[in-house]
């Protein structure tokens, strides 16, 4: 395929706030489709979401064009306009205080520099088959952490 043209849903999801939680991705490529999942013991939603983002883009083997949906408003607003504030605040809000999931912030702006990313926020739980897979997937990860 011309340009490594990529398509990438992702979502994260927990059982209890903090709680169980696991994370989900679909990466489509061609007529190529390839789900990825994973969980942690104690975690957060927002954590889950952040972590099927960079897992999905970390399992890329090579820099690509790639559209990632997510139905995360806290990815999308984070990495299209906090994360440049917190870069030039060393890792500090607005509030001047630590950035939350900073670790995870950090990771996700390593990952983005190899690849041309449109990110794309769509709504979670309305039919989007991308999306549903993601979600499925995240489910799976805590479903296969409880067992």
């Amino acid at each position: 395929m011309a340009n490594n043209k990529v398509e990438i849903y992702t979502d994260g999801a927990c059982r209890g706030n903090p709680g169980p939680g696991g994370w989900g991705a679909l990466l489509m490529y061609g007529d190529e489709q390839k789900e990825i999942f994973g969980g942690e013991q104690e975690t957060t939603n927002n954590r889950m979401e952040l972590v099927a983002a960079i897992s999905a883009l970390a399992s890329l083997k090579r820099s690509c064009d790639l559209t990632l949906y997510t139905d995360s408003k806290y990815v999308m607003t984070g990495i299209n306009e906090w994360i440049k504030g917190w870069k030039v605040k060393g890792w500090q809000t607005a509030a001047k205080k630590p950035v939350k999931n900073v670790d995870l912030w950090k990771q996700l702006d390593q990952e983005t520099q190899r690849h041309s990313i449109k990110w794309v926020w769509v709504k979670g739980h309305v039919g989007n088959e991308g999306n549903e897979t993601a979600d499925r997937l995240a489910n799976k990860g805590i479903d296969e952490l409880l067992a």
